[in-house]
Formats: structure tokens, sequence, C-alpha cells
């Protein structure tokens, strides 16, 4: 059992657990095509996004099955963050979307450096994976320059290619 999810900060950002007041930013950013395109997710009926906010809120944080924030910059909501165990592999991946306006500011990978020092400080995690579209070349720069290496492609049922990349959450040094 996890503990109780944390507020993290970083330099400019704030990760607080969801409350119910953050329904509907959560809702406009998984409703977003260009952020469910780069997920590798399918544009959802509101309704079922709806239904997984509340899920957060009524299951993930009270069974502690994992982490889940949102981001907030200066007050604003600007993206959504996890820690969980994945599926893929025998570990934990850390999941980011950003609200497509605060795209190439820099924030995915202050997002993605207060994600590792999470699992590492919080979860005693030695390393952590990321998911990410073969075509989303901005976040595969992005963690190539953060220093994930490629572990394998994972082909979908339809045909996609999802790269599956870790890292270490503490630097080499």
């Amino acid at each position: 059992m996890t503990p109780e999810t944390p507020v993290l900060r970083t330099e400019r950002l704030d990760f607080l657990p969801y409350r119910p007041e953050h329904e509907d930013v959560f809702v406009a950013l998984l409703r977003d095509e260009e952020v469910c395109r780069w997920m590798g997710q399918d544009l959802v009926p509101e309704p079922q996004i709806r239904e997984l906010f509340r899920a957060i809120l009524t299951d993930v944080y009270p069974q502690r099955r994992f982490d889940v924030w949102g981001l907030w910059l200066d007050g604003r909501y600007v993206g959504h963050a996890e820690v969980k165990p994945t599926g893929n592999v025998d570990g934990h991946e850390l999941v980011t979307a950003l609200v497509p306006a605060y795209w190439g500011r820099g924030l995915g990978g202050e997002v993605v450096r207060g994600l590792l020092r999470h699992a590492a400080d919080n979860l005693g995690l030695t390393e952590a994976y990321g998911m990410v579209g073969a075509g989303n070349t901005a976040s595969l720069a992005l963690c190539r320059r953060l220093g994930f290496r490629h572990v394998r492609d994972v082909v979908g049922d339809d045909g996609s290619v999802t790269k599956l990349l870790v890292i270490p959450t503490k630097d080499p040094g």
C-alpha cells in the first residue's frame, strides 16, 4: 500500500492531488483531440471521462492504488501526472499530459524530473518507465534529453507503435 499522494513542487509547478472542483479542467484536458492523439488514446465521450475522474477520487486515492495529480502553474491548471504500476513491464510508469497552450515551455521536462524525484525519494523506485507513441517526436526528443533509453516497441492491435522507455530515478553521478 502506498502512502497518501503528497503535494509536490518543482521550480514552477505545484503537483496537487485532485479535488472534486477540478473535474471540469481534467475533462477539458482529456477531451482535447491533440492531447489524446499524443497520449495514444481515443477521444472518449465526456461522461466516461467524468466517470474516470470520479474513480480517481473514490477508488484510486482511497485504495492508494497509485499517485495522480493535477499540475498547476501560478494557480492555473496546466496538466496531469501519474506514477503508477504498468502492465507492460514489472515496474512503474510515468504518465504526463499538458494542456496544449503550455507546450514548448519546458514544463514537460520539469514534470518528469519532479516525478522521478518522487519515485526515488518517496516510493523507493530505482527506475521508471515511459510509454511514448512512435510519432510523438517532441516527447521522444525530451525523453532522450532526460536520459531515457529504449527498451522495446509495443505494437497495438491497430498496428500503432509505442516506444517503451526506461530511466534510472536518480542521476548516475
